[in-house]
């Protein structure tokens, strides 16, 4: 029996910032996250995507009606259903394509997003939480998303985070040279940001929870070093401010950022937050001299300054239907081989039953001998028969007319049951 594949979830296309944070899921909550959604009722196979820019769930179930109703009522609870968004069969295989191979994001060409797909696929693989389908195909997406990379201009000449953090703070505060970027957690986003800033003159500094882990990517990246704690006093002295921390409530609050506002005397801040849920109460962009763009606001601009990428893909989307239809090629070819193996074990089952009845009566006088010649006769009998249907399923599986033989042989032999003693024998 087939597993059948369905995606439910929101991204920044359907969904505001506000509902996705409440959908959001941490890198350290993920593995618990996806085996919960695995145990869902009708839920076979289950993988979770979870960015600053979607959450998704990729899911296998034989009733695909009871694995999407399971899953709304996962996303229900964080009141995300009036913006979700649901994909089944081809639909859900070509959405999972083109979201591994930056299609689907805001920016084409996006190059974090396949590595993040991957992440979560070996989270779910390594809870057990994924089996066949997934295990097909998503290494098949990444295939060929790395084609649609090697093969156009997808990814060339992007603009980036980095590049419009660089923009908007040079329009702020003009020459970059010696002013303070701090990064607020350990976000590759973030630090992707501060090092084009660094770059350009500015001087970096790294603030986490974790003061060990701050010291590391300080030594990393060239800049200093500071506890959580540190925070008023960076937000008094840094020129901007680029957040990108697991954290669950906002950690740059409104009051913090007004007391800090007096003792700057005048100074503009810039603060950049990429997070989600957000770090920054939205409330801070409130304030005189102060400047705060979330992640929706940067990829906003992003996605203007890249509106010459059509041509780069519509070359993406050719490459990826092919690698789409050989993929589907390719499981009707597999598909095949069940149905062929239960036709031949349903004949041979009824050769041996009616032989058998025969043996137990007509032929008891049969010798050992004999009884041996009959069932080679009958094997060989059932083999000849069998040989042409054999042979045009084989030839058509890779053929969209093969899938609807297939079905028309299932019906016309009851082969359900036979496919299913197959499977779990």
């Amino acid at each position: 029996m087939t597993s059948r594949f369905v995606v439910l979830g929101v991204n920044h296309r359907t969904t505001p910032i506000e509902t996705r944070e409440r959908v959001a899921v941490t890198a350290d909550s993920l593995d618990g996250v996806v085996r919960s959604v695995r145990g869902l009722p009708g839920v076979r196979e289950a993988m979770m995507v979870a960015t600053c820019n979607r959450v998704e769930v990729y899911a296998t179930g034989d009733d695909l009606d009871a694995v999407a109703g399971a899953l709304r009522g996962y996303f229900d609870q964080r009141g995300a259903v009036p913006y979700l968004y649901e994909h089944r069969d081809d639909a859900g295989l070509r959405h999972a394509f083109r979201v591994c191979a930056s299609l689907d994001s805001l920016v084409p060409g996006d190059a974090q997003i396949l590595g993040q797909v991957k992440e979560a696929f070996a989270v779910a693989r390594d809870a057990g939480c994924t089996g066949q389908v997934l295990n097909k195909l998503m290494p098949r997406a990444f295939l060929a998303a790395r084609r649609v990379r090697a093969e156009t201009a997808i990814g060339h000449g992007q603009v980036s985070i980095a590049s419009v953090a660089v923009d908007l703070t040079r329009g702020i505060f003009g020459d970059l040279a010696g002013r303070q970027v701090v990064v607020l957690g350990a976000g590759k986003m973030a630090l992707g940001a501060a090092r084009s800033l660094v770059r350009h003159g500015a001087r970096l500094a790294v603030a986490n929870r974790s003061y060990e882990k701050a010291v590391a990517l300080a030594a990393e990246h060239g800049g200093a070093a500071h506890p959580l704690t540190d925070l008023a006093m960076l937000l008094q002295h840094g020129d901007v401010i680029v957040c990108s921390t697991g954290a669950s409530t906002y950690v740059v609050t409104r009051d913090e950022v007004q007391r800090a506002m007096k003792g700057r005397r005048g100074r503009s801040l810039f603060l950049i937050d990429i997070a989600v849920p957000r770090n920054v109460d939205p409330r801070v962009g409130d304030l005189d001299n102060v400047y705060l763009y979330n992640i929706d606001d940067l990829e906003r601009i992003v996605a203007e300054g890249s509106s010459s990428r059509a041509a780069a893909t519509t070359a993406a989307e050719r490459v990826l239907g092919e690698e789409i239809d050989a993929y589907r090629n390719e499981q009707r070819a597999r598909g095949a081989a069940p149905v062929i193996t239960a036709l031949r074990q349903r004949f041979r089952a009824t050769a041996k039953a009616e032989l058998e009845r025969s043996l137990a009566k007509p032929l008891k006088h049969l010798t050992v001998d004999d009884r041996k010649a009959l069932e080679v006769m009958l094997d060989a009998m059932v083999n000849k028969l069998l040989h042409a249907p054999t042979m045009a399923l084989r030839k058509q599986a890779d053929t969209p007319d093969g899938a609807q033989r297939e079905e028309s042989l299932r019906a016309l032999f009851d082969l359900a049951d036979a496919e299913h003693d197959t499977e779990t024998a």
